[in-house]
């Protein structure tokens, strides 16, 4: 036995760390800018809207300037709490997101309308806030937008005519409420009033946005539900807004990620997953390992032998030597080495090569097992003798 050389070691080196993982962190990363190049693109493309200092096309500069030469003062307010110490009987006050509130939030802020004798319009309130702002109201679904005649008695909505709304849709329990332009039988447009305080809900807010103020009616619709008082306050809601209690209505940050980003990590989640799963099935090239000796053919042909010898496996020692000699002698006689181990094609072969005897080929070749290690010895010595005449004749 010669030794070998030391061990070789099989941990990978860094560069083939890299070269495996490249692949995966590069998709990673092309995720991630792309991600932030949308967010960045839909962040643009919302900034300013219904703010009346934007320009924007969503944005809602036009109306507050119209508002201004009829003399009426706008403020912009971005917490609850400056919208709640700003309003009063001779404030209207304009909530443009009402579904970005906390319930605590929601809750303080009916307080003020409550106690304000004043004018409040919610934007698109959806079942999220519907229910806590204006009580007696709830959502009914949602209608596609455009544009809608009044179908109602509110002087403000017949001096507009028509105007485009639809979107949220609203049933109302108060028998005095006015539902206006109605989509599928819905109404979009419905005000309340308790008192000299009242309530006007616009299911879009689509009359208040640059780009359509001089649409149809909706200019007319927009200053006379936001001009009937001197003053308006325009809050614009925001999940910065801290005014909720302590510990009430707070979000939690999960709450806080847009579901598209839910659904997007998840998907990056599973293509990792899967990605793990196809790297762990790939086989790669064969690794070379040295052994720690080198073993001659002989010693474990011995070695076999000794184990058949001490489990007196004699039917397996015969079943190896007989096959041995089959797939030995089967081309030398001109038979396929698939068919060596026919005794219908094999047995003819050698029948015709050598002299006919006394010996049974049959049972030498096919035949049972031994019966003891005498005949195990016999059945060796014949089919050598055998195989010498084959490649002798």
């Amino acid at each position: 036995m010669t030794a070998a050389a030391g061990p070789t070691s099989l941990s990978p080196t860094g560069r083939q760390i890299w070269r495996r993982a490249r692949g995966l962190l590069l998709a990673l990363l092309i995720v991630v800018v792309a991600g932030i190049v949308i967010a960045a693109l839909r962040s643009g493309d919302r900034h300013g809207a219904l703010d009346p200092r934007s320009a924007d096309p969503h944005g809602s500069r036009a109306v507050a300037e119209l508002l201004k030469d009829r003399g009426v003062t706008t403020r912009v307010v971005t917490t609850l709490s400056e919208a709640a110490s700003a309003t009063g009987s001779d404030t209207t006050l304009l909530v443009t997101d009402p579904d970005l509130l906390t319930p605590a939030q929601q809750r303080s802020l009916r307080t003020a309308m409550e106690a304000s004798n004043g004018r409040t319009v919610l934007l698109s309130p959806g079942p999220a806030s519907v229910t806590t702002l204006a009580p007696g109201t709830r959502s009914a679904g949602t209608g596609p937008a455009g544009t809608v005649d009044p179908e109602c008695s509110l002087p403000a909505a017949q001096d507009a005519g028509s105007a485009e709304l639809g979107g949220e849709q609203y049933l109302t329990d108060a028998s005095t409420a006015d539902t206006c332009y109605p989509v599928g039988g819905l109404p979009t447009l419905v005000r309340t009033d308790t008192g000299e305080a009242d309530t006007v809900l616009l299911g879009s807010p689509r009359i208040l946005h640059n780009e359509r103020l001089a649409e149809s009616g909706n200019a007319a619709l927009a200053l006379q539900l936001l001009g009937s008082r001197p003053h308006l306050v325009w809050y614009l809601p925001s999940v910065s807004d801290g005014s909720a209690a302590p510990g009430e209505g707070d979000k939690s940050f999960v709450e806080l990620i847009p579901s598209g980003w839910l659904w997007g990590a998840l998907q990056l989640f599973v293509a990792a997953a899967l990605a793990a799963v196809w790297r762990g099935r790939r086989l790669g090239p064969l690794v070379p390992e040295r052994l720690p000796v080198a073993v001659r053919a002989s010693e474990t042909t011995e070695g076999r032998a000794r184990l058949y010898h001490r489990a007196e496996a004699r039917d397996h020692a015969a079943a190896a030597l007989r096959s041995a000699t089959r797939s030995r002698i089967a081309p030398l006689l001109g038979v396929p080495p698939s068919s060596a181990h026919l005794p219908g094609l094999l047995l003819p072969a050698v029948a015709d090569r050598l002299p006919a005897g006394e010996r049974n080929l049959t049972e030498m070749l096919f035949g049972p097992p031994p019966a003891d290690d005498t005949e195990l010895v016999r059945l060796a010595d014949h089919l050598d003798a055998l195989e010498r005449e084959v490649r002798t004749s």
